[in-house]
């Protein structure tokens, strides 16, 4: 039996079932949603207080656990290290390193130094968690010319000879016999310790690190000795510190100069602390489960704070106004605020978990957590600003806009916003065509130094000077040479199944390593028991960020098969140069389909809001503008150093792998948020029959006052990052306030406004085929007028300064 069947029925069925979904229109729901909140506030309220003591319990019964891991599978660095952990597991631990150095005047060898140095290094070695090299070598002297250790090292130190840079450490002597892992500076200023702890920094203990640090610091304090860990010991970062806390506190300030009162400013604050404790305490009841980076809470924390506090801003600021100019009730005003502000609020909020549910396309485990907490975080704004928002304001009811409020706001406040943005917005469209120029050139300008920008991981180099970690990393460099800052790891693995590594095997290997442009020095830093695989640590004559460090890990990769089949032997490379190389790399294959992936869904989602081809297509090329400008500010602040002084900066560091797909994905949710905001107030007034330059200039004047505050307020909480001590969250806060400010600024509040004028009625065209077949989503709140409709409804009447600039243009 076959069937056949009729396009066009097929058509007029779906356009029926439209029509049914167009009764249960999204207004209509959320409309709902706030009155049932408003008239219920102690069920709501009590529903999410019950979710906030849940997650303080599971926090209280399960200790958080964060990573600093830059893990990225399928990389060969990755690989190498996951090899590792299988065949030398006892070389799998985190890495250590101290710096010591001797007071002015003094050197290493002198007696009470070197007694203290001493001492130093035994509290260290003696301190949990962190492996005892002197054991581990003693049980290998034990074994006499039997050891491969023993065998490897000679052959490995004959065949590498002495550094090529001239700046050949020497081994600390303590009773004539070599201490393992500690060398001293050729001009005897310096003692460098590197050593091994049994697991991963992110897995040990809370406080080994700093403790370990410490311990070495009492005993070296003894003979004058400075200790500086590298940024290896860097202990997870302070998720809020002060930068973070005035960051609120100038966004509490700003919520008080639009909302004219405190009452009604205290509300955003509120629906954003409960979402962050929600969705960042829930995303750390999950660290014991899953690897959460600090990152991932840091950006968690970033966004929740922002976007909750926005999405509460514009809510409240409808339903103030709704108050206040419409002579609504309180109970009235806010169900119209949730269910027409809700709307934008809701597929504000579906454009951001979008655009961050898109880097789950790019399968890195990393990423994609950091996609699914942030997302989770901004699903929890969401649902909090249309619901326990409405109920604390069914609590404040008549005192969000008390009567002397009224009068006065009615008379003075409303009229003077209103005129200076109507006055703008009429500006703009006089001047159209400069106005839509200066747009456009500012972020091309500002875009320039992206061509320059170079990727790659933080090191100690990307700390400021005051730190232990830039100081660490500036005395290895004058003692040892920059190499020394970041060693790079070559694994050697034996291909014949049981068949140990000859000395002969690993000082050929050792030779054409050495022998490779921009090695200084190799060495046999360990070997398994059977003696199959072997480590050899290569010290490069550059820094770890630096090109010709990145050529010597290409050439030794281009040159391992080779090497490699005439030894019998497989030939691996990780370190911090290799991982930074494999994860800009990787990123890099990615960035492609994930910006046209998120582009795909959410011009679908901007196109059901705004019903119109041009608004989603002018939204997404504004934002490709606001990137460029992003991603060139962030390449000149941070690796070129301009202006670093007026953020407290004094580091010149490539920007961080990481940080591109990242801000981008973010970043354009974000910059929907604010097209939703201001271009659904002026698809309200054009739904409601004013021309489309009446629209334009009435939707300016009633959405740009809201949308500057929450631009403000999102600069200055991503702004209070920048003073964070980690490289990564310094830059993410940067780059997004920077982008924020841009994209808020010039892109919305000048370039959108500009390109309606000059397209008009074009702007708002949609094809009729199109219009039948696409759901109405009612974001404006003309189909919940039309169902519920005003008890005393204003007429809607465009601004004046409107109408002047209809008659003039």
């Amino acid at each position: 039996m076959s069937y056949h069947f009729d396009r066009r029925l097929l058509l007029r069925v779906w356009c029926g079932l439209d029509a049914r979904k167009r009764e249960r229109a999204v207004s209509v729901l959320l409309y709902r949603l706030g009155r049932f909140a408003y008239g219920k506030p102690w069920y709501v309220i009590g529903g999410w207080m019950a979710v906030v003591t849940a997650v303080a319990g599971l926090l209280l019964a399960n200790p958080v656990k964060l990573s600093n891991e830059v893990r990225i599978d399928g990389t060969p660095s990755q690989k190498v290290i996951d090899e590792l952990a299988k065949s030398l597991p006892e070389a799998s631990g985190g890495q250590g390193m101290l710096a010591f150095r001797a007071p002015d005047g003094a050197r290493i060898d002198d007696a009470k130094v070197q007694a203290a140095l001493a001492s130093a290094v035994d509290a260290v070695y003696r301190h949990d968690h962190v492996i005892d090299a002197r054991k581990v070598m003693a049980q290998q002297a034990a074994q006499g010319k039997n050891s491969p250790l023993i065998r490897g090292q000679a052959a490995v130190a004959q065949a590498a000879g002495r550094p090529s840079s001239g700046k050949a450490p020497v081994p600390l002597q303590v009773d004539g016999r070599p201490v393992p892992g500690v060398t001293v500076s050729a001009d005897g200023s310096t003692a460098l310790m590197q050593f091994q702890f049994d697991e991963q920094t992110y897995e040990l203990p809370s406080g080994t690190i700093d403790s370990t640090v410490k311990a070495a610091e009492r005993q070296a304090a003894h003979g004058g000795l400075e200790v500086l860990p590298s940024a290896a010991m860097m202990e997870i970062p302070e998720i809020v510190g002060i930068g973070e806390i005035v960051g609120v506190v100038v966004a509490a300030i700003v919520l008080l100069v639009t909302l004219g009162s405190v009452v009604a400013a205290g509300l955003p604050l509120v629906i954003a602390l409960v979402g962050v404790t929600v969705g960042v305490g829930g995303a750390f009841t999950l660290s014991a489960v899953f690897e959460i980076h600090s990152l991932t809470a840091v950006l968690a924390l970033m966004l929740g704070l922002a976007v909750g506090i926005d999405y509460a801003l514009f809510i409240v600021n409808r339903e103030r106004r709704l108050i206040l100019e419409d002579g609504l009730d309180s109970r009235e005003a806010t169900s119209r605020a949730v269910g027409t502000a809700g709307s934008a609020v809701f597929f504000a909020g579906c454009t951001v978990i979008i655009a961050l549910m898109g880097l789950l396309v790019v399968r890195i485990t990393l990423l994609s957590t950091m996609a699914i907490v942030a997302a989770a975080t901004i699903a929890l704004a969401v649902l909090l600003a249309l619901t326990l928002l409405p109920a604390l304001l069914g609590l404040i009811q008549e005192r969000i806009a008390p009567a002397r409020t009224r009068n006065r706001v009615r008379q003075q406040k409303a009229s003077a916003d209103h005129a200076r943005a109507s006055r703008w917005a009429a500006r703009l469209i006089r001047h159209k065509y400069p106005a839509l120029a200066s747009a456009l050139l500012i972020p091309v300008i500002l875009a320039v130094p992206a061509a320059d920008m170079k990727m790659g991981l933080p090191s100690g180099a990307s700390y400021n000077t005051d730190t232990a970690q830039r100081q660490s990393y500036e005395l290895v460099s004058d003692a040892y040479g920059p190499g020394y800052n970041g060693p790079l790891m070559v694994a050697v693995t034996s291909t014949a199944k049981g068949q140990p590594l000859t000395p002969a095997t690993l000082a050929a290997i050792t030779s054409g390593i050495k022998g490779i442009k921009g090695s200084t020095s190799v060495s046999l830093a360990g070997m398994n028991s059977t003696g199959t695989t072997a480590i050899l640590s290569l010290i490069p004559g550059s820094g770890p960020n630096d090109d010709a460090t990145k050529d010597l890990v290409t050439a030794i990769r281009d040159k391992s098969a080779q090497i490699g089949e005439a030894h019998g032997v497989t030939i691996g490379i990780s370190g911090f140069t290799a991982l930074a190389i494999d994860v800009s790399d990787r990123l890099a294959d990615v960035l492609p389909i994930y910006v046209a992936t998120v582009l795909a869904l959410s011009l679908i989602v901007l196109l059901l809001v705004f019903r119109s081809l041009m608004i989603p297509v002018m939204a997404t090329l504004g934002f490709l503008l606001s990137i460029g400008a992003t991603f060139g500010l962030t390449t000149a602040v941070f690796q070129w150093g301009w202006f670093q002084d007026l953020i407290g900066l004094d580091a010149r560091a490539p920007v961080v792998s990481l940080l591109p797909i990242i801000i981008t994905g973010v970043l354009y949710g974000l910059a929907m948020d604010y097209q939703m905001f201001l271009v659904t107030s002026m698809r309200e007034a054009h739904v409601h029959g004013a021309t489309p330059l009446n629209a334009t200039v009435t939707g300016f004047a009633r959405a740009s006052s809201v949308v500057v505050a929450a631009a403000t307020i999102m600069v200055s909480v991503f702004a209070g990052f920048i003073f964070n001590s980690q490289p990564m969250i310094k830059q993410a806060g940067f780059a997004l306030a920077a982008g924020i400010l841009i994209d808020a600024f010039v892109i919305r509040m000048t370039l959108i406004p500009a390109t309606m004028a000059i397209a008009q009625q074009k702007a708002w065209w949609l094809p009729a085929r199109l219009d039948r077949l696409l759901p109405d989503l009612d974001v404006e709140g003309d189909k919940l007028t039309q169902k519920i409709p005003l008890t005393h409804p204003a007429p809607h009447q465009p601004h004046p300064t409107a109408q002047k600039t209809e008659t003039t243009d």
